[in-house]
């Protein structure tokens, strides 16, 4: 373990990256734990913070705790030394966690932490930490073999990596519109997957299926069994860990998480697997999607 960390972390000069993961996956499991304590209401936990009757979100600490060690790691970028770097970026990594733990406040303007709606900050967390992990295991977004090594000369191993780069971003866009976002992110860095998101069906409610399936009946009956009997087991599991990390909308216990996601998968996939709503070309109408979440109150 130590020679990895030495060889694999320090050398490679992953440090920084190292410690902004663990600042961001500490503050986050602190802050949830926190956040868990004050909604019970428990009694020698410190409650929140509410100056004059106003509620400081801990999205404000967060958003001041990356300006602050942001702004010094830029100061320090040249003559700084890496356990300067380390520290700023363990602070970055804490800020960051106080922020997209209210992502969805953000998102929404208004306060949906324990509704529904706020499991999209649990969303924006784990993206955020597959990134980090994908970025600290060495792969870079559409990192390929050095061109210049492809024979030719220089301005022949530009142009094939231009060209490669152009390629796997336009799979990358098409994996996109078929509605596969995960397969779409870790593609950047795993390009076969590019590829494979590609070729394969899209997403029955997806902006592609929109546009290729709509005359395609049997295309688009073939997504739709697809998706409920690939997306069924994936979507109970994504609310049950959402769950135990955000807390459920009403209960706590571990059994009724169990019994809230069996509901809600359900629930989700009646909302959400659907044949993709033609666009309407009379006058005056506009192609939008439905199924956007509605705004929840704070309760």
């Amino acid at each position: 373990m130590v020679r990895w960390f030495d060889s694999d972390i320090v050398a490679a000069g992953r440090l920084p990256l190292f410690c902004f993961l663990i600042g961001f996956v500490v503050a986050f499991v602190f802050i949830r734990i926190s956040v868990r304590l004050i909604r019970a209401k428990v009694r020698w936990w410190p409650g929140n913070i509410t100056p004059g009757g106003l509620h400081v979100h801990h999205m404000v600490f967060g958003v001041v705790t990356m300006v602050i060690s942001g702004g010094a790691l830029i100061a320090v970028y040249e003559d700084g030394s890496s356990a300067t770097g380390a520290l700023l970026a363990t602070l970055f990594g804490i800020g960051a966690a106080l922020t997209l733990d209210e992502f969805a406040l953000i998102f929404y303007l208004t306060d949906v932490y324990w509704d529904e709606e706020g499991r999209v900050s649990v969303d924006a967390v784990f993206v955020a930490i597959a990134v980090t992990g994908l970025l600290l295991m060495g792969l870079r977004p559409l990192d390929l073999t050095d061109a210049a090594d492809v024979g030719g000369g220089e301005w022949v191993g530009r142009i094939v990596l231009g060209v490669s780069v152009l390629v796997n971003l336009g799979l990358a866009g098409i994996v996109l519109a078929k509605g596969k976002i995960w397969t779409g992110l870790v593609g950047l860095f795993v390009v076969p997957l590019l590829w494979v998101g590609a070729i394969r069906l899209s997403r029955p409610g997806a902006p592609w299926a929109r546009w290729r399936y709509q005359h395609k009946p049997r295309k688009m009956m073939r997504a739709l069994v697809r998706e409920r009997r690939y997306r069924r087991p994936l979507i109970r599991a994504k609310i049950f860990v959402q769950d135990l990390v955000a807390g459920s909308p009403t209960l706590d216990a571990v059994r009724d998480s169990v019994h809230h996601s069996r509901i809600a998968t359900e629930a989700e996939l009646d909302r959400r697997v659907h044949p993709a709503p033609a666009i309407s070309t009379r006058r005056g109408s506009s192609g939008t999607l439905d199924g956007l979440p509605p705004s929840g109150t704070h309760t």
